[in-house]
């Protein structure tokens, strides 16, 4: 079930690179340059009519008066973070796959991007094959992934609030959530999960953390 619908009117392929800058110690909130962010907005930008985007993360405030006012969108707030959390502190997790299609409840061929933030990462293998068959479904031709793998497991870590202070830069937030383990996926396992869809753009941080872009090709 959608958590929020927020409407907002407004204005209307490259190898991997190292870029950004290593996470700031704890208590603070550091803002990170984002190489993949402004290559979502221009292909979000390319779609015909007001564009229509899923957000994995939590309502934040910044994050809706920038996609209203850049993008002039409709923008679905889907927290998935908040259905793990759920899951995690009830002992359920095992049954947090079988949400997804119910859960992202979108016609198929409907939505021009979505922003998965780091959510992969605290999902197992067949967890996060069953997420990207639901995007893979919803996504319009010429439509736009933006999501963030790491490169190592880590056993246990905090969620963290992705927001963007502008087209080339997010503030990594606290997070109350109770987070999880990080777990990594091969770039060949995040190609085959969105077999219908091409990296369009990949940029490895100095975080070891991979921003990859996926397009559908129009």
């Amino acid at each position: 079930m959608l958590s929020d619908l927020l409407r907002w009117g407004g204005k209307r392929s490259s190898q991997t690179e190292t870029t950004g800058d290593a996470p700031a110690p704890r208590g603070e909130e550091p803002v990170i340059p984002s190489k993949a962010l402004p290559k979502f907005l221009s292909a979000i930008r390319r779609q015909p009519g007001p564009p229509v985007l899923l957000d994995f993360g939590p309502v934040i405030g910044a994050n809706v008066a920038f996609f209203g006012e850049r993008l002039g969108c409709k923008l679905f707030i889907e927290d998935l973070f908040a259905d793990y959390d759920k899951h995690a502190r009830g002992g359920t997790l095992d049954a947090l796959a079988a949400t997804f299609p119910s859960r992202l409840r979108h016609e198929d061929a409907s939505v021009d991007g979505v922003l998965c933030w780091d959510f992969f990462d605290f999902l197992t293998k067949p967890a996060s094959q069953l997420l990207a068959r639901q995007i893979v479904r919803v996504l319009r031709p010429g439509g736009a992934v933006m999501g963030f793998f790491c490169t190592s497991a880590v056993p246990r870590t905090a969620f963290t609030k992705y927001e963007v202070v502008d087209e080339t830069a997010m503030r990594h937030r606290y997070h109350p959530g109770i987070g999880g383990a990080r777990m990594p996926l091969l770039n060949r396992d995040i190609i085959k999960m969105f077999d219908s869809l091409i990296v369009s753009d990949s940029f490895l941080l100095k975080s070891n953390t991979r921003e990859i872009l996926l397009r559908r090709k129009a």
